[in-house]
């Protein structure tokens, strides 16, 4: 059995794909900054994502875009725990924290939150492993490739990031029941990159893929595109990883993407 494990919850992965519905509460986000960044506006989109199929909503504080301006803990906290607080209060869905800072983390999971979902994969802040294990919470370990050589293969530099974030994991004593990876789409990779690591899913049974509304989209499709224009192409990017082994997809738009991995699914288990 293949289940990840996150506070009082837990999802059987090998049932799944589950989708990941991403709410920025964010000024600047690539895609939907200034959108969602009161607590009404947050509130009303994560309701419609949870209506459209996620099973996750992950909440985020800081944009990580290239180029990204890092704010305080405490206005990133201010940003994202009311907003937490409301989805606790008032749905039943896990919530994720997009943070790799064990101050934010801990406040989120105090709010409500069950999951860490650190693009650092424990390896920014040395606190924030034993944060997750306090409260027994999920993780979602990412590999960065932001200082990565360049004469260094990418799926090699993907195995030395999470035996790095498994090995945190260890040290705190959490189980890898509690634990995805993701293989950081986009942060520092090359097009050819992210089609290697998107490829390269067999690597775990319990791997994320978040590559919604990404430049691979817009590469892939060979045109200039702003990032409302890659649904399609984002949905077709979560439907190749899914076959190729994701569990669960990050994406922006949860009705498209739930509606094509349903399709999807049930042509196959037909």
């Amino acid at each position: 059995m293949n289940i990840w494990k996150f506070r009082d919850r837990s999802l059987d992965l090998d049932k799944g794909p589950y989708v990941m519905g991403i709410l920025n509460v964010t000024p600047d986000s690539f895609s939907d900054g200034g959108k969602f960044n009161n607590v009404d506006s947050a509130l009303f989109h994560a309701e419609q994502m949870i209506k459209d199929g996620a099973k996750i909503i992950d909440v985020g504080g800081e944009s990580t875009r290239p180029g990204f301006t890092q704010i305080s803990d405490k206005e990133e906290i201010s940003r994202i725990t009311p907003v937490i607080t409301k989805i606790a209060e008032q749905f039943d869905v896990a919530i994720s924290v997009d943070t790799y800072k064990s101050a934010v983390a801990e406040a989120a999971l105090i709010a409500g939150a069950h999951i860490v979902n650190d693009i650092h994969g424990f390896r920014y802040d040395p606190k924030i492993a034993a944060v997750t294990a306090k409260y027994g919470a999920g993780a979602v370990l990412m590999a960065n490739f932001s200082d990565k050589p360049e004469d260094v293969n990418a799926l090699s530099y993907e195995k030395k990031c999470f035996d790095a974030s498994l090995s945190l994991m260890k040290d705190n004593g959490i189980d890898i029941d509690y634990v995805l990876l993701d293989p950081g789409i986009g942060f520092g990779t090359t097009r050819e990159e992210d089609i290697a690591l998107i490829r390269s899913m067999e690597i775990s049974n319990r791997m994320l893929l978040g590559a919604s509304r990404k430049r691979i989209v817009a590469a892939l499709l060979n045109r200039e595109t702003v990032a409302s224009e890659r649904i399609a192409g984002s949905v077709g990017i979560a439907l190749a990883g899914v076959s190729l082994g994701a569990k669960v997809v990050r994406v922006h738009d949860v009705k498209e993407t739930v509606d094509a991995l349903n399709v999807y699914t049930g042509i196959l288990n037909y």
